[in-house]
């Protein structure tokens, strides 16, 4: 993983990727999958992830302050699909269970998962007290960005250039992903 300058972190979500949500507190970590998670500026970064307020991850994230976004790839199929259907509630082990390999972020301690192709750590912003409550929504800011320079590199995705298996999942609903397709370039 290479760092990205964060005034380039919007561009690891702009895409519109399913991604991973780490969270750790009080010894706890815990990482669900979303559909819903957005870029929301690039100067000074920041995102947006819908988080369900009955979750353990939303618990965690309120508890600490902080999270990862995590962009998972074709490779990860099953592992999304694992950690989105399985409740951190109702069990414990479910990273052991689900075969999460990650590391503590340097910045948050929130989960990296390891061969994810983007992994952001952030910050929750002040102004997800107003939002979170009614519609689930929490801002935050990005604190560091890394991307796997086999499809991130000078600012820019280039799946076209990579592994199939590398290529980000955007899930459609009933469980169902698509995988990013060829570039398509604009004329003019």
């Amino acid at each position: 993983m290479q760092s990205v300058e964060l005034k380039h972190a919007y561009r690891l979500l702009n895409h519109g990727p399913t991604v991973l949500v780490g969270s750790h507190h009080a010894g706890r970590s815990n990482l669900m999958a979303a559909a819903w998670a957005m870029p929301l500026d690039f100067d000074t970064p920041k995102i947006a992830v819908v988080i369900d307020k009955a979750t353990l991850t939303r618990e965690l994230v309120e508890a600490s302050g902080v999270l990862s976004i995590n962009v998972p790839c074709v490779a990860q199929a099953e592992l999304t699909r694992a950690v989105g259907g399985e409740s951190g509630k109702d069990h414990p082990d479910k990273l052991h269970r689900c075969g999460v390999c990650f590391v503590p972020g340097p910045a948050t301690g929130t989960p990296l998962v390891d061969g994810c192709t983007a992994q952001l750590e952030c910050r929750v912003l002040p102004a997800t007290a107003h939002v979170a409550g009614p519609h689930d929504l929490i801002l935050a800011e990005v604190l560091g960005a890394w991307a796997d320079e086999r499809v991130f590199s000078q600012g820019r995705w280039h799946f076209e250039d990579a592994p199939p298996e590398l290529r980000s999942l955007h899930h459609v609903a009933g469980g169902f992903f698509y995988a990013t397709g060829e570039a398509v370039p604009a004329k003019g």
